[in-house]
């Protein structure tokens, strides 16, 4: 899970809220008996206006509730977490408060106006509207700085790479997300002046759900299926517990309702249905889900190893190959008394050799290196056939290729094979190269002659494993990002390849 991600999420949520609230009070305000507060004006012989006393109050309430969340959480929290101008933005977070006060303040002196009169003076009337806006104010953001620092805990634990105490981490996670949906649920409460009371029954139902959260996740429902129990067995255990759950719960509502029974009744109510309809489900659901990620990631993982070893492999085999056709090649001229000629391609082999050890176990390399790599191979072997007129060799390869990159010994195979079917010290026989790019796209060309090879030559029965490599190798490498085309006729033998490259 990304940061960036959740951001945005958050961003479009809180813009719905927000449409939401503003549509709700132009509602309320076109039909004025869905709002309460013209009844207490006229009960007080005040005049009431539904736009003066009702709607410019609440949404300017609610706009700077929902500019607060804005700042706090996508500018000023993340920046004092950065440690980016600590002091600056403590003060903001002040000046913020202050603020929202006053504006909630003024606000309030409208909306709640009837209650000016139920005090001994008008300025004590203003003392409680602003001290009671000051505490609102404050608990909003410290509300909305704990969601953030949940939120940022639970990203770090999601993201943790501690596999030791990935299962520590996800319990975390979980209890942090259940608080996080907590706080959003008590600031939409706060928002709407809701009683103390439905406060109360929010908290008891949210906590309780977040112990029968972690209790189904890592105890009941892995070992129910453990012993493979369904979902029924598990629905019944949910019951029983959260029933023994309700007890403290409902002791704890009756104390908040001064003792009233009805109180703990509809803490009762309301919570064991909450953790059968809602929690059971969900907690079954997400199991189910973690369950099923991690088998297509412990599949991923086995399917990478397996290919990489597989191109380990691949790529080990080039390489003996190769040096196989060089030393075989240097030791032919040799015999033809050219010394100086055989110390050219010495030579060559010497970079090809450094090539392969320092170059060749990378995963890409510059084009550039990879042609001069080739070249050598072919300046190597036209050695070899420089003394038969009968043999033509014929390249076309650019020098310029920016800074394309590629998998190290791709082309060299087509080449290696047209010279070892193609080739002939005894017939006439050709071998046309060509290697260009557009853009990022290579497209390369080899075609060779081919002749039928004598019954006692011992490469007449090996088909070699170079072309069979470099097949696997793009397979393997440039999904979607190749064309291979091979033919083959009586009498050439051509390849075509065109790659997508970085």
């Amino acid at each position: 899970m990304k940061l960036k991600d959740l951001n945005k999420a958050e961003f479009w949520i809180s813009g719905i809220i927000y449409l939401c609230l503003f549509i709700r009070l132009i509602s309320n305000t076109v039909d004025q008996h869905h709002n309460e507060n013209w009844v207490r004006f006229y009960d007080e012989h005040i005049s009431y206006s539904s736009f003066t006393n009702y709607f410019i109050p609440e949404v300017i309430i609610i706009t700077v509730l929902y500019l607060n969340f804005l700042l706090l959480n996508f500018y000023i929290i993340p920046s004092v977490i950065k440690k980016e101008k600590p002091i600056w933005h403590y003060l903001s977070i002040l000046v913020l408060i202050w603020a929202t006060t006053m504006i909630i303040g003024i606000s309030r002196t409208y909306s709640l106006a009837y209650e000016l009169v139920s005090y001994d003076s008008l300025q004590q009337a203003y003392n409680h509207i602003f001290f009671k806006s000051f505490y609102n104010s404050f608990l909003i953001v410290i509300i909305i700085t704990v969601y953030i620092l949940i939120k940022s805990l639970i990203i770090s634990l999601i993201n943790s790479d501690d596999e030791l105490g990935s299962k520590q981490n996800k319990v975390k996670a979980d209890i942090a997300s259940g608080l996080a949906f907590w706080l959003i649920g008590m600031l939409l409460l706060l928002i709407t002046d809701a009683p103390y009371e439905v406060c109360t029954i929010w908290t008891l139902v949210i906590f309780s759900a977040i112990g029968i959260g972690i209790y189904s996740l890592y105890y009941l429902i892995p070992k129910l299926a453990l012993s493979g129990k369904k979902f029924r067995k598990y629905l019944f255990s949910i019951l029983l517990a959260s029933l023994l759950l309700s007890v403290p719960v409902s002791l704890i509502g009756l104390l908040v309702f001064n003792g009233r029974v009805e109180g703990a009744l509809i803490v009762f109510l309301f919570n064991i249905p909450t953790q059968l309809l809602l929690s059971a489900p969900l907690c079954w659901y997400l199991y189910k889900k973690r369950i099923s990620n991690d088998a297509e990631l412990n599949t991923l993982k086995t399917e990478l190893g397996k290919s990489d070893a597989s191109l380990s492999f691949l790529q080990s085999q080039i390489n003996p190959h190769f040096l196989f056709n060089a030393l075989n090649t240097l030791y032919g001229t040799a015999l033809q008394e050219n010394a100086d000629r055989t110390g050219e391609g010495i030579q060559k082999l010497g970079d090809m050799m450094r090539f392969m050890l320092h170059e060749n176990t990378l995963d890409k390399i510059s084009l550039t290196r990879e042609v001069e790599y080739l070249s050598n191979y072919i300046d190597l072997q036209k050695l070899r056939t420089s003394r038969s007129a009968d043999i033509r060799i014929e390249t076309h390869i650019e020098e310029q290729f920016g800074n394309l990159q590629i998998t190290p010994m791709l082309l060299i195979p087509f080449v290696e094979n047209a010279f070892k079917h193609g080739i002939s010290l005894q017939q006439p026989s050709y071998i046309k190269i060509s290697l260009q790019t557009k853009e990022s796209t290579l497209y390369f060309d080899v075609s060779n002659s081919i002749y039928i090879k004598a019954d006692n030559d011992p490469e007449k029965l090996k088909s070699g494993i170079g072309l069979e490599n470099v097949k696997k190798r793009l397979a393997m490498l440039y999904i979607g990002k190749h064309e291979l085309i091979i033919r083959e006729s009586a009498s050439e033998f051509f390849v075509h390849l065109t790659l997508q490259l970085d």
